[in-house]
């Protein structure tokens, strides 16, 4: 099975999303990010999704799931490059991503990181 990669940078952990992402890639996914996190101490996870032109209500459950686990475990989750179409399609299922925190692109993305750990974070 294919995996997403997640690289580390600093006190962060990188994950851009190049293919489509299937349901079990997505739970791979959420697994290899806590343990990462876990192992690392990450502080920060940055989600690029902006090559996704489809995301349906099980990938943005894991969406909030992600973040959710990765919240208990002490990292901020943002999430960056949502497509348009993407965001009007969660808020058509009713999946507003109550939780997580999101970003037009990558840069602001790591803004919001570098706030969310009072300056500190090293990205």
């Amino acid at each position: 099975m294919e995996r997403i990669p997640v690289l580390k940078m600093g006190k962060c952990l990188l994950v851009t999303i190049q293919v489509d992402l299937q349901d079990q890639m997505a739970v791979q996914l959420q697994d290899d990010l806590a343990v990462k996190i876990s192992a690392s101490g990450a502080t920060g996870v940055l989600i690029d999704i902006s090559s996704l032109e489809i995301v349906d209500s099980f990938i943005g459950r894991m969406l909030i799931s992600i973040s959710g686990i990765a919240g208990v475990l002490g990292a901020t989750t943002v999430v960056v490059g949502m497509q348009p179409a993407v965001a009007i399609t969660l808020v058509e299922l009713g999946l507003s991503l109550e939780g997580v925190r999101t970003a037009l692109n990558v840069e602001r993305g790591m803004t919001l990181l570098h706030r969310a750990d009072g300056g500190d974070l090293e990205c």
